[in-house]
């Protein structure tokens, strides 16, 4: 299924991924991986990719708890909701992350989400 207006801009590739070494391959293309998915957050950072991770209220507990960062992934930016149900606050941060990283890239600087 496709979000309305994004046609050219969503390719799915989930026909051709099989595993983890398909998952890796894909990953290897991207600029960021923005997810709600533990195990692309997990593959990604192990290769080092930038990651956004957007985390419900209560997460799993290997995002730990109080802070936005991994300390087993230094690509990784975690995105916490501060309440239950309330998807507002992380998706600005996300936003306004994304707006920073995208000049930083034009300026030829780069970083994680």
């Amino acid at each position: 299924m496709r979000a309305a207006g994004c046609d050219g801009l969503i390719t799915d590739l989930s026909g051709s991924i099989k595993d983890f070494a398909d998952s890796a391959i894909v990953l290897e293309a991207l600029d960021l991986l923005i997810t709600v998915d533990t195990s692309p957050a997990h593959l990604a950072g192990a290769l080092g990719k930038p990651v956004g991770m957007l985390l419900p209220y209560v997460p799993n507990w290997r995002w730990l708890l109080e802070r936005d960062d991994s300390p087993w992934y230094p690509s990784l930016r975690l995105f916490r909701q501060e309440r239950p149900n309330d998807w507002s606050t992380p998706l600005r941060r996300l936003a306004e992350a994304l707006k920073t990283r995208a000049g930083e890239t034009a300026a030829g600087s780069s970083g994680s989400a």
